[in-house]
């Protein structure tokens, strides 16, 4: 179904009774040229550019639970390019131009909000960082503006300017950066590559590789049975250790829960996404009016969706010295995501060393905001055994060669040997 003004208004008219389901879900084939494991949303985003840009269609997107049960449905919906490394700055405003076309390429409401992410400043040092941050950005055609505190006041004038523990000096802008609705995102994604002959699957768990005499990767056992492949794709998020396992690899990474929570609805108050410079704590307003915010992960190993008490305490200190009077706000919900962590903070994009195996991994916090971009670099790798410019520095061999992306969001105990 193509969505429009006039495909809405029939709806309307039979009374909201005429609409297709959003994608096919398709029973499992018996082989396919290209198999994707995690129907999340690099997952989903990779097999419609598969399609969509490399002609690939004989694709299956397999997922373990519902398509939007993992961590695509568990975020704080930020997405942004203000990354200031050589690697990340290219690939992440690549995702952010991906992200401008989404909704029209997709034929997909995904509440894309290009509200502007301020992140504040407390100190001259942090001043003089965000400045170098920001200059790296406009030099590489990123749009950034350093703010002080006269011009944020303009714009955020309920801040505690003066008399906070850390009071406001400033903040970096980037104007084009926002939120965008994160379930919202996969179903697009899913409508999009079903209608291009993608089949997804769901309740779908691989169980192990298939690989024949010499080694190489021909398919996987599920749960739904034998699928054959010419090529598979992995992008399994905080599950990316223990799915590469089973074939042979151990993986630079480690699995930490980030949790995320959500406040009851009140007025508008936030016009854009604020973070604050001298804790790690995040907030923004949905559209319903509630307060969307987050922090650090929890500080030990863990596969659980679920949170710890001492986290929530950590970022609700966060929240109530940037913004007192939220301690007055009541906690609706919070949930928890399952991070991979990778040494330097940023992620993995690359041919694995058993063949006919492409890895997808290492997000950190940076996987939501790299959703388009991920998927159309390493769709791009999968179709034509190259890395994509922008991901050329994302190689798996960069910690043996020292050629790490230190990225603030590294994982929490980086000693793996």
């Amino acid at each position: 179904m193509k969505y429009s003004i006039f495909s809405l208004a029939r709806a309307a008219l039979s009374g909201h009774k005429t609409w297709k389901p959003i994608w096919r879900d398709a029973p499992p084939k018996d082989r396919y040229d290209v198999v994707i494991i995690g129907g999340g949303g690099h997952g989903l985003a990779t097999a419609w550019f598969l399609a969509s840009e490399f002609g690939i269609r004989n694709v299956a997107v397999l997922e373990k639970g519902w398509i939007g049960s993992g961590n695509a449905g568990r975020n704080t919906t930020i997405i942004r390019s203000n990354y200031g490394l050589p690697g990340n700055t290219g690939f992440y405003e690549l995702s952010m131009k991906l992200w401008e076309r989404m909704e029209q390429d997709l034929n997909y409401n995904a509440m894309v909000s290009q509200r502007g992410v301020i992140n504040l400043y407390h100190s001259d040092a942090q001043r003089d960082a965000f400045a170098r941050r920001g200059n790296t950005m406009r030099i590489n055609g990123i749009d950034a503006e350093l703010l002080d505190q006269a011009a944020l006041k303009k714009m955020m004038p309920f801040l505690n300017y003066d008399n906070a523990r850390f009071p406001i000096m400033g903040g970096l802008l980037q104007r084009r950066a926002g939120t965008a609705r994160h379930d919202a995102v996969v179903w697009g994604y899913a409508h999009a590559a079903s209608e291009l002959g993608v089949d997804i699957i769901q309740n779908c768990e691989v169980t192990r590789f298939v690989r024949d005499a010499n080694g190489r990767v021909t398919g996987v056992e599920t749960s739904r049975g034998r699928i054959g492949a010419g090529k598979v794709g992995m992008a399994v998020a905080g599950s990316s250790s223990r799915v590469a396992a089973m074939a042979g690899l151990r993986l630079p990474i480690e699995s930490h829960v980030l949790q995320a929570f959500v406040s009851e609805a009140i007025k508008p108050l936030l016009p854009n996404v604020m973070t604050f410079g001298a804790g790690h704590f995040y907030v923004s307003q949905s559209d319903k009016g509630g307060l969307v915010f987050g922090g650090d992960i929890d500080g030990y190993n863990s596969y659980a969706q679920r949170g710890n008490l001492p986290v929530v305490e950590d970022v609700c200190e966060g929240g109530m010295a940037l913004i007192p009077m939220i301690g007055r706000v009541r906690l609706l919900r919070q949930w928890g995501g399952i991070m991979d962590m990778s040494m330097d903070g940023s992620p993995i994009i690359d041919k694995s060393p058993v063949e006919g195996l492409y890895l997808n991994a290492g997000w950190c916090y940076g996987g939501f905001k790299a959703t388009p971009g991920s998927g159309f670099v390493f769709a791009h790798l999968i179709a034509r055994d190259q890395s994509h410019k922008e991901a050329a520095r994302f190689r798996l061999d960069r910690f043996q060669r020292g050629a790490m992306i230190d990225e603030k969001g590294q994982g929490a105990q980086p000693n793996l040997h």
